[in-house]
């Protein structure tokens, strides 16, 4: 961790970062440790492993769509004078409560319902959070902090979470039913999470902003609709928009869905864990190095390096059927996805007006985490349909296409002086 607190990093950049390693616990819970413990919950009830898949996928649906209705209003609100931290930190209150609540549910449809509480809490959260970036920093050092975020919020999350596995895997020997460690698990999360959050919230002071003007609710909807009528007088914006939409669509669709998928295909719960632990330590060195290219390539070229490797994992994922395939597959996506992410946080930041950019970040947000409702509900609607998870998982590499060919027009539509 020392090297988190290098002098190469302001202070305010540094707490920023400290909420990704933060937040990122959640996010690796929701992808390991939770979905396997839904499966419990899901076979106690009798549910099968496509009816398990299935609502699992419709749960983190529901979830991202009502962030998509959430994040551009809330983001736009959060733009006025001071809004931002107090927004920030109503998100982050439902997040962490809905986390520890998820730990006293015992019947797989509350938990669900819980579940769906939590992750809106955590992904509007990170709407305000991303849009931060342009208040901490400056957009020449915007791709390497965004990467340091990513890569940090990786390693610092295995923290947490080997804590978590260690009381998840070893009840047999402490003879702690499983509910119980589960709700032990979500205590060190979401404690985690609050404590890496507390230095932000006290250095954080909002540089950009719109001036408060009377009646902020109608002001925020009415600035809102401006921004919305005038994005086809952006076409740059508007273009890496839709085309954010379709590629990390499929990133975030792989993310949340790998260890359900694992599980459904009956591969054994510690390896698939153990692999994305793997998959989180890969992470942390690729995201960094991606900050570091930004220095000798453009940030456009190495996007589209990674939606051409996402395009690659999903081909390969339609053909897993073993516990290597698994493990090849989670090395892989460690390699591309902090890139991708942190990149692409980077370069919206750099083209849109900063003292909108909670605003913008909540439109991207909808295109974002909040368009994630498609690969999910893709893979489970074709799963139930045909019988056959790998099919349903083999449809997300089309997304990839799609956001490949968008993002290239975008680029060519945004001004040179902005992609610096």
């Amino acid at each position: 961790m020392k090297a988190l607190l290098s002098a190469r990093l302001t202070k305010a950049e540094k707490f920023w970062i400290l909420y990704d390693v933060g937040n990122s616990a959640f996010t690796l819970l929701i992808s390991t440790i939770m979905p396997i413990y839904f499966n419990y919950l899901a076979e106690s009830a009798g549910l099968n492993e496509v009816e398990y898949l299935a609502f699992w996928g419709y749960a983190a649906s529901v979830s991202t769509l009502l962030v998509a209705f959430i994040g551009p209003v809330a983001g736009s609100f959060a733009d006025g004078r001071d809004f931002k931290k107090p927004v920030f930190i109503a998100a982050l209150a439902v997040g962490c409560i809905g986390c520890l609540a998820l730990g006293l549910a015992r019947q797989w449809l509350i938990f669900l319902v819980i579940f769906v509480i939590a992750k809106v809490g955590y992904s509007s959260s990170l709407v305000f959070y991303d849009s931060m970036l342009s208040d901490i920093t400056t957009p020449d050092r915007m791709d390497n902090v965004s990467s340091q975020g990513y890569a940090w919020g990786y390693i610092g999350s295995c923290v947490p979470f080997i804590l978590c596995l260690a009381v998840v895997l070893t009840t047999g020997i402490t003879g702690l039913s499983m509910e119980t460690a589960m709700m032990i698990a979500f205590m060190i999360v979401a404690a985690w999470w609050v404590l890496c959050t507390l230095p932000l919230l006290k250095i954080y002071r909002q540089r950009h902003f719109v001036p408060r003007q009377p009646g902020a609710v109608k002001a925020t909807f009415a600035r809102l609709g401006k921004t919305l009528a005038g994005l086809k007088n952006e076409k740059h914006i508007l273009l890496f928009l839709v085309a954010f939409f379709f590629y990390i669509d499929g990133v975030y669709t792989i993310i949340e869905m790998a260890t359900a998928y694992g599980s459904a295909l009956g591969l054994d719960s510690t390896g698939l864990l153990l692999a994305l632990l793997v998959t989180q330590i890969v992470a942390f060195p690729c995201s960094i190095l991606f900050g570091r290219l930004t220095r000798k390539y453009k940030a456009a070229a190495l996007i589209t390096v990674c939606i051409v490797a996402y395009f690659g994992i999903a081909v390969f994922a339609m053909f897993m059927s073993t516990q290597a395939h698994f493990w090849f597959l989670a090395v892989c996506v460690g390699m591309f996805q902090g890139g991708v992410q942190a990149l692409s946080r980077s370069w919206f930041a750099k083209i849109v007006p900063p003292e909108k950019s909670g605003e913008y970040f909540g439109l991207l947000d909808i295109c974002g985490k909040g368009a994630s409702f498609m690969g999910t509900a893709i893979v489970s609607a074709v799963s139930q349909v045909s019988g056959d998870i790998n099919t349903g998982v083999g449809m997300i590499a089309i997304l990839f296409i799609v956001g490949l060919v968008l993002f290239r027009i975008a680029v060519k539509a945004t001004p040179e002086n902005e992609q610096a």
